[in-house]
């Protein structure tokens, strides 16, 4: 494993920024163990939600994590706005820095990271392929 920290400025998309990681260091598989920062507003999926949340305004990032695969980010976060209400849920297109966004992403040489469709739960899931170095 090879540790990668990683900060992402204000105006950067999150999971944009995240799914460029892997190609750019010639990878392909990798965790995000965990981040911190600040959003200009986000856009989750919630647990079992088939659209979409907005939330609007500035907000913290509580904690990040996920994988990393080609396929492109698996990511969950946890959020909390100015009150302290928290939310969290999957992570989508939509996240912007708003100062910070401070990422400890673990590079997974000797495997590559899929996507595939699971015909257990219904979704594309990790499969996990591995390889001599």
């Amino acid at each position: 494993m090879k540790t990668l920290p990683l900060r992402l400025v204000p105006g950067q998309d999150l999971r944009a920024a995240l799914a460029d990681v892997l190609a750019a260091h010639g990878m392909a598989a990798g965790f995000v163990l965990q981040g911190i920062g600040s959003l200009r507003g986000a856009r989750l999926r919630l647990a079992g939600a088939a659209q979409a949340t907005d939330i609007e305004g500035d907000i913290e990032i509580l904690t990040l994590a996920g994988s990393l695969s080609p396929d492109g980010p698996h990511l969950h976060m946890s959020v909390a706005d100015a009150a302290g209400r928290v939310l969290g849920g999957h992570v989508l297109a939509g996240c912007t820095i708003r100062t910070t966004a401070e990422i400890l992403i673990a590079l997974l040489p000797g495997h590559r990271f899929a996507r595939e469709a699971d015909p257990l739960s219904g979704f594309d899931e990790l499969v996990v392929h591995s390889h001599d170095c």
